[in-house]
């Protein structure tokens, strides 16, 4: 693969990552650790430790692509405090101690709880009610403690070990509490950062971290390079996308939001990323 190829394609990628950054709050997860692991492969020596480097960079840009795409929730109008605070505080905990235990597993490893994550998602989302649909009298309901506490620790743990955000867990379990499906993935953004921010300054930063990805461009386990080639895609796009989502209907919303995880959990097993 070229090194002009390459880019492009992590460009035109970082633009798809804009998208399901404001549409679903994934912040990019889905789609860059999978990308950056097939190109990862191909343009690292060996693919040494792709699987590690491509969860790292994939934190990395979710930090800032939520981060931006918060902001813009926030000045439409869409966030709201109570159901973000106490449960950010958790998430960032429990992403912390994710992040560093993923640095401990192999590859294989984290490929395959990656696979397992997706599939439990996407199960959960179509075979429980509350999901897909939510009635028009069905007004929202505050957090529970417990769901704060342990629900956030876990959302961390799971989130920042795989580099996908938390999203995948915040949008159905605000969707649950009666949420209309454009607040619950607004609220994904802000509720990402401290996962992404946690993962990145532990990967970045990590003892554990091979000598070899110490060289240019790198930090830690870090691709800074394939980072900003994606940034470079990913926020023009933001800044574009989020003048519309609020006109997307409810029920598509959701509907697209559960075929976005089957096409990724196809393309992984396809690619056997």
């Amino acid at each position: 693969m070229g090194v002009l190829t390459s880019s492009l394609t992590l460009l035109l990628f970082g633009c798809l990552t804009g998208v399901l950054t404001v549409l679903f709050g994934f912040g990019g997860g889905f789609v860059t650790v999978p990308v950056l692991y097939a190109y990862l492969t191909l343009t690292a020596p060996s693919g040494a430790d792709a699987m590690h480097v491509a969860v790292a960079t994939s934190a990395a840009v979710m930090a800032v692509n939520a981060l931006v795409a918060a902001v813009g929730q926030w000045r439409q109008g869409r966030l709201h405090r109570d159901y973000l605070w106490p449960l950010a505080g958790w998430i960032a905990l429990g992403a912390a101690a994710g992040s560093f235990g993923t640095t401990l597993l192999g590859g294989t490893e984290l490929r395959l709880l990656f696979a397992v994550y997706l599939l439990v998602t996407i199960a959960d989302s179509v075979l429980r009610k509350g999901f897909l649909t939510v009635g028009a009298e069905q007004r929202p309901r505050p957090l529970g403690r417990a769901t704060t506490t342990f629900g956030g620790t876990g959302i961390g743990l799971v989130a920042a070990g795989l580099g996908v955000g938390g999203s995948v867990m915040t949008v159905p379990l605000l969707r649950r509490r009666g949420l209309p499906m454009v607040e619950a993935t607004a609220m994904a953004n802000p509720l990402s950062v401290p996962v992404a921010v946690a993962g990145s300054l532990v990967y970045a930063f990590a003892p554990g971290a091979p000598a070899h990805l110490g060289q240019a461009g790198q930090l830690g386990y870090v691709d800074l390079t394939a980072g900003c080639a994606l940034l470079l895609g990913s926020l023009p796009t933001i800044a574009l996308v989020r003048r519309v989502t609020g006109r997307v209907p409810d029920r598509v919303h959701s509907i697209a939001y559960v075929t976005l995880l089957v096409v990724v959990l196809l393309v992984m097993a396809a690619t056997g990323a």
